[in-house]
């Protein structure tokens, strides 16, 4: 179950990069929107506020985020599917995905499986954390290794998730009339205790720390937090520096 509360602790700096990805559509009047992965929702909004006279569609498979979503926004239709499988009815004018992919495997299938679901002249706009080797993650994987709970996490130890921008290139070229693919590591600064695992704790820490029991799981956090606390210092004003890197595409089709 996904905690919408927790993730939208940092609901602003998590909401600038899905408005940058939005600037780069340049799609004038689509008929249909799909936010795949769309959460709480907040974005889906931000599409519906773009396109007005478009139906807009937020599809996530977690039923709290929905419940979330709908509490917030009328006039969107929400879908509780998994993305993993999805299909639109209808070949979608734009396919918009902020922060969801990166959870779903075998990319070399997925992305060109989205490309086909566009139609003429439709767009694909994704966007996907890149930071899986900043200590923000290695360090789940160093509290992960030094304690007892080793070998009952040791299977949601993967590879990152994410490839190099490259890689996203030659697979949607080939199936795109015009594409852009890049990066942007942000800086965010963060503030209260201990922000960066609580960051982490709405999203990727999350499926570590239900795989503990009630015993284990603060005394993980607290390890991993401590770690945390001296890859990312507080600043002398209070405030603690993250910075983050992003994968950005946005591909016609």
């Amino acid at each position: 179950m996904w905690n919408p509360e927790q993730y939208l602790k940092f609901a602003a700096p998590r909401f600038r990069p899905a408005q940058d990805l939005l600037a780069r559509v340049a799609v004038a009047a689509p008929a249909t929107v799909y936010d795949l992965g769309c959460g709480a929702g907040n974005v889906t909004r931000m599409l519906a506020q773009r396109w007005p006279a478009a139906r807009i569609v937020g599809v996530d498979d977690s039923e709290a985020m929905l419940a979330q979503a709908a509490r917030e926004a009328s006039g969107i239709v929400w879908q509780c599917r998994s993305i993993a499988a999805w299909t639109p009815e209808q070949p979608a004018d734009v396919i918009y995905s902020n922060a969801a992919l990166h959870w779903l495997p075998d990319h070399a299938a997925l992305f060109p499986r989205l490309m086909r679901q566009l139609a003429p002249g439709g767009v694909l706009a994704a966007q996907m954390p890149r930071n899986f080797g900043e200590p923000s993650h290695t360090l789940i994987w160093e509290t992960l290794r030094a304690g007892p709970w080793r070998d009952r996490l040791a299977h949601l130890v993967r590879p990152s998730p994410v490839a190099p921008p490259e890689y996203y290139y030659d697979l949607v070229a080939p199936l795109a009339s015009e594409m852009d693919v890049w990066e942007t590591q942000y800086l965010q600064v963060l503030e209260g205790r201990d922000p960066v695992k609580e960051w982490t704790k709405g999203t990727w820490l999350k499926q570590f720390l239900d795989a503990l029991d009630e015993t284990d799981r603060p005394v993980f956090e607290e390890d991993y937090a401590r770690r945390l606390r001296e890859a990312y210092p507080v600043r002398p004003d209070g405030r603690t520096l993250f910075p983050f890197r992003r994968l950005f595409l946005v591909a016609r089709r």
